[in-house]
């Protein structure tokens, strides 16, 4: 069973709202007059079906994909929080307002939250680490560095 499969259930899609869905995924500056010609259908269909998507929050925003290690970005750290319990999701949010953070998770085990950031330095992700140090609740970091990346890849497709 696949992602699309699941949403199915949960909301009111089918085989052309995947299929919208996985184009976008790919290229989301496909236009929908694009789309329209290779799923073979009208462009108002295809207009009025990403406006639903849209609507229902299936499709939150359009993005671009970048290779940040071209941009500087060498060092990713994966860094596990353990908070105060009833802080997790005020020092969560604190987290998220972050420039360098790019994904927020808040988890099982024996930690409560997972953060994923990428930093153009060791200064700046030591920087970054002590400055965690110093958010109140926060009662324990461990930070791994990320060596190779064989997969970065958000879209489910």
């Amino acid at each position: 069973m696949n992602v699309f499969s699941v949403c199915a259930k949960y909301m009111d899609l089918d085989k052309t709202d995947e299929r919208i869905l996985k184009n976008l995924m790919v290229d989301a500056r496909l236009s929908a007059r694009q789309l329209a010609l290779r799923l073979g259908m009208s462009t108002v269909t295809i207009l009025s079906r990403i406006k639903k998507l849209e609507k229902e929050k299936i499709i939150k925003g359009y993005t671009t994909i970048v290779d940040h290690e071209k941009l500087g970005y060498n060092l990713t750290a994966i860094i596990e929080i353990i908070a105060k319990k009833d802080k997790i999701v005020d020092i969560e949010a604190e987290l998220s307002k972050m420039e360098n953070v790019c994904g927020v998770y808040d988890i099982t085990g024996n930690t409560d939250t997972l953060v994923i950031a990428k930093f153009k330095s060791r200064g700046e992700l030591s920087e970054f680490v002590k400055g965690l140090a110093s958010i109140q609740n926060i009662e324990n970091t461990i930070t791994h560095l990320v060596l190779n990346t064989a997969k970065e890849d958000f879209r489910l497709t």
